[in-house]
């Protein structure tokens, strides 16, 4: 057996029923010229007859039970796995527009997994207009992470338009970085040295770990300092409790435009992604009348992995940045947001990097004893909403000749916490995937619009005018007779 490391499980012990803890992922392929009609069904026909089941994907808990989850979480090899109930094959009905796919996308995303079962699914929609169909993936997030996530669907890819007979992704075993350990075995014995290890450690990074949380507490009563600490954001609409059904979103947008906006502005990518989310929770707020007179406060998962790292479960550090929501003038907006993000790496960058994940879990711990405890939603949010950029794969994909035109992620939403904004960039564009609550943030879908308004209107002021084309002062001949 495999124990599970104890950011992942967190994710099991606020498990509910309102509060599913897995995270999926959207992928739109176009179908090969002259694909015969029993294309998608010898597809899956395929993926159900593959033999060998990979980790992570053939891992399921060892103890189902609420108790088992909690207090001895591990993993054990699922020797008779039923892809017939995993793979599943759905349609729209023709010709399935993107409103379509989203409703689809909303309800199976609001069933939660079986725990009695490895914890993933995949589904293979057909229907999708313009010759396209759909594959909808989703696994725990104590499985998988989304940077670990992509690396493992980009595997699973080729950019070879030709190559046919590929495997499913649940084939694909994730490569472990070189000089890697092996896990523990799920003894009491291992536990007993992983904790000792672990308390060294901790001993050893405490005078750091203690400045860190001293800064943070300076932060909150001097916050002319610069630093977004936790519990500084407002309570706002998105900050209530939510229920089991979800709602998702999509949007698009070419990283040239994105990047040529941080350029000009002298920020980050991620400032400008910020921005664009900020800029459209601000119109949302305001049409509902409820902006805070104080600035949401978003919560940043930033990766930690290293480089060459394919291995599954997670691994991110977390920072917190204003969103500058009270803010009316948009160019004020952008630089408040800047300035926020570049304290918050400053005091993130001042922690070695093997302590970020006990800075982590001390950061992170409110936010899960909010949800244990059955307090999210119920007082001040630890931050406001969830905004995360996980950069994916640069050049062009394929499955089975099948081109990949677009991938958008599916996240997580919990008590407190109503919305989640993921962005996934893809081959020259970034994909903006908007997870919320369907009864806690009706209208939901509008962010998806008012964020492409906002990129629009940061152009026209961030960017120069283009040139307009000179008008011709030549005389036309006449034509020959």
């Amino acid at each position: 057996m495999k124990r599970l490391a104890t950011l992942d499980a967190s994710w099991l012990a606020v498990e509910s029923e309102d509060t599913p803890m897995h995270v999926g992922t959207l992928q739109i392929f176009s179908l090969p010229e002259g694909a015969p009609e029993t294309f998608l069904r010898d597809m899956v026909a395929r993926m159900k007859d593959a033999g060998d089941v990979a980790p992570p994907w053939g891992y399921k808990l060892a103890w189902s039970g609420f108790l088992g989850r909690l207090l001895a979480p591990a993993w054990k090899v699922d020797k008779d796995i039923d892809l017939d109930y995993h793979v599943r094959h759905s349609a729209l009905p023709r010709p399935g527009g993107e409103r379509e796919l989203g409703i689809l996308v909303s309800r199976l995303h609001s069933n939660p997994l079986d725990f009695s079962r490895p914890l993933w699914e995949c589904h293979v929609i057909e229907g999708l207009e313009n010759n396209r169909f759909a594959l909808y993936t989703k696994m725990h997030h104590s499985m998988i992470d989304g940077i670990s996530g992509v690396r493992l669907m980009q595997r699973v890819l080729t950019t070879d338009p030709d190559r046919v007979n590929m495997p499913p992704p649940w084939t694909v075993r994730p490569e472990r970085r070189r000089g890697s350990k092996t896990d523990p075995e799920a003894s009491v014995p291992a536990a007993v040295s992983q904790a000792m290890d672990a308390l060294k450690l901790q001993a050893d990074m405490a005078p750091r770990l203690w400045q860190a949380g001293n800064r943070l507490v300076h932060s909150v009563r001097h916050p002319e300092d610069g630093l977004t600490a936790p519990f500084t954001g407002p309570v706002s609409i998105l900050n209530h409790r939510v229920t089991g059904q979800r709602r998702f979103a999509t949007q698009h947008y070419q990283l040239d435009r994105l990047k040529a906006l941080a350029q000009a502005s002298g920020g980050s990518l991620n400032d400008i992604v910020l921005y664009l989310c900020g800029t459209a929770l601000r119109r949302f707020l305001l049409e509902q009348d409820s902006v805070p007179a104080i600035p949401l406060t978003a919560g940043i998962p930033v990766n930690i992995r290293p480089a060459d790292d394919e291995g599954t479960g997670t691994q991110i550090s977390f920072m917190i940045a204003s969103l500058a929501t009270n803010e009316a003038d948009p160019l004020n907006r952008l630089q408040q947001i800047k300035a926020s993000t570049r304290r918050a790496k400053e005091h993130l960058q001042k922690l070695p990097k093997s302590a970020l994940t006990q800075y982590t879990m001390l950061l992170m711990s409110p936010y899960i004893l909010q949800l244990m405890s059955g307090l999210g939603g119920r007082m001040r949010p630890v931050f406001n909403v969830t905004i995360s950029n996980v950069p994916g794969p640069e050049n062009t994909l394929y499955y089975e000749g099948a081109k990949l035109e677009a991938m958008f992620p599916v996240s997580l939403i919990a008590h407190g916490g109503a919305l989640n904004i993921t962005c996934l960039s893809y081959a020259g564009s970034l994909n903006f995937g908007y997870t919320g609550c369907r009864d806690t943030l009706p209208s939901m879908q509008k962010l998806a619009v008012y964020t492409g308004e906002a990129l629009d209107e940061l152009e026209s002021l961030v960017l120069p005018p283009r040139p307009k084309k000179p008008r011709s002062t030549a005389k036309k001949k006449k034509p020959e007779a």
